[in-house]
């Protein structure tokens, strides 16, 4: 019995011992288990960390390429827009031999230029094969470089007369027969190789083309006004119609020079312009104040007047924006009827030697009627406007009204003997 029961107490100790051994087991395998699965959390967590620094990276990557792509499609579209542009006008730098200047109009232009270069793109025309003035055209990257070769004999038509003059008459046809037919532009702006320009230049040129353009009787536009002497000039803002073509920094259209190319004359081309043969009735567009300014005071022309006329000339130093500018008043309707009130609101006062001294004693405009080409001659010399007529047209004129101004804002105008009836003021 004893015997038994040491038995039971055996066998239960045994079954105790390998209950305790399998939960121990048992506790062993879990925690195993949990480490393990806890490792697992671990890593799985890692790489959900790093995916998220991933999808992060990505997101700033796609930030910066969308930028990216928005910017490239910004400038190719400007691009695309910049070749799809038509140019207002070709601008043409007329060359020979005289680098020096050609470097300082090159520069004065680029200055207002680069801005607006798509619609002004930039030429210089070099008649000749001076090394010198090549080498200053082609330094420059955003100039188009022509060169014009032409070695046949010049033979004149009349004694003493200079060779000069035939060569640049040839040299002009042939530059722009080259930008009108083999390069197709509408219009053409022509510089010559000692001028400077103003800070508007471009804008008056651009306001001005649509004008060229729809006004038939429009020939040219020009930047020049040849009574600009910084004594003679007040407001930057105003434009006349004139009948002398004045040259020095204008503009042509396609249309025009079609006309002009095939009868282009062998020398002597602006006065060739200024006859009443070819300009007809029709007329040009001048400014009060300059927008060039001619510095060459050694040329062909040897100097011609160049101290007394072209030195003093006022170059335009105030931005105008014409863009904003109402320029409606300077169709052929409209400013006959703006410059007749003009003319007709000035105080008459005679002409004679003493009309300077007359019209100083005056306030207001004044307007002093000249009989014939001598006696305009004496009045333009006492004021010291220019005196010089071509095919009967003084120079500036309009309807054979010559205006200046006269002591800063005053206007004075010097009127021919059919002026008021050819501006329908026969009564004034």
């Amino acid at each position: 019995m004893a015997r038994n029961i040491c038995d039971v107490r055996l066998l239960l100790f045994v079954a105790a011992t390998a209950f305790i051994f399998i939960q121990v087991e048992s506790e062993s395998q879990c925690t195993s288990q949990m480490r393990l699965l806890i490792d697992q959390i671990s890593i799985q967590q890692g790489k959900i960390v790093a995916l998220e620094e991933a999808k992060k990276l990505q997101d700033e990557e796609y930030v910066h390429l969308k930028a990216l792509v928005q910017d490239l499609e910004k400038k190719g579209l400007q691009s695309l827009l910049n070749h799809l542009e038509v140019p207002v006008a070709a601008v043409v730098i007329m060359a020979c031999n005289r680098p020096d200047y050609l470097q300082r109009t090159v520069q004065s232009v680029l200055k207002y230029q680069t801005s607006v270069a798509s619609k002004f793109p930039l030429f210089v025309s070099q008649d000749g094969t001076n090394p010198d003035v090549k080498n200053v055209a082609l330094s420059f990257k955003q100039i188009t470089y022509l060169q014009h070769l032409d070695f046949t004999p010049v033979h004149t038509e009349r004694p003493g007369e200079l060779i000069a003059y035939y060569k640049i008459a040839r040299h002009y046809k042939w530059a722009l027969d080259e930008l009108f037919i083999k390069h197709n532009f509408n219009r053409v702006i022509i510089l010559e190789d000692d001028m400077e320009i103003a800070p508007d230049f471009f804008n008056y040129f651009e306001a001005t083309a649509s004008i060229l353009d729809s006004d038939k009787t429009i020939m040219a536009v020009s930047s020049w006004n040849d009574n600009g002497q910084v004594q003679f000039v007040h407001d930057p803002k105003t434009l006349y119609r004139s009948d002398f073509f004045p040259g020095l920094g204008w503009m042509l259209s396609k249309s025009i020079w079609d006309e002009l190319s095939p009868k282009w004359p062998k020398a002597y081309w602006d006065d060739w312009i200024r006859l009443k043969e070819i300009h007809g009735e029709r007329q040009f567009i001048r400014p009060e104040v300059c927008r060039t300014y001619n510095f060459g005071e050694h040329g062909s022309s040897m100097g011609q007047f160049f101290k007394q006329y072209l030195e003093p000339i006022k170059l335009n130093d105030v931005h105008v924006d014409w863009r904003t500018m109402d320029l409606s008043y300077l169709t052929e309707d409209k400013f006959v009827r703006h410059f007749a009130k003009l003319v007709a609101d000035a105080k008459p006062v005679h002409g004679g030697p003493d009309a300077v001294l007359k019209a100083h004693n005056i306030d207001g405009d004044v307007r002093i009627q000249y009989r014939d080409q001598a006696d305009f001659e004496q009045i333009a010399r006492g004021f010291g406007i220019f005196e010089e007529w071509k095919d009967g047209i003084p120079r500036t004129a309009y309807k054979g009204v010559v205006v200046f101004r006269h002591q800063t804002s005053r206007r004075i105008y010097l009127v021919g003997p059919d002026s008021l009836k050819l501006l329908g003021l026969e009564d004034a």
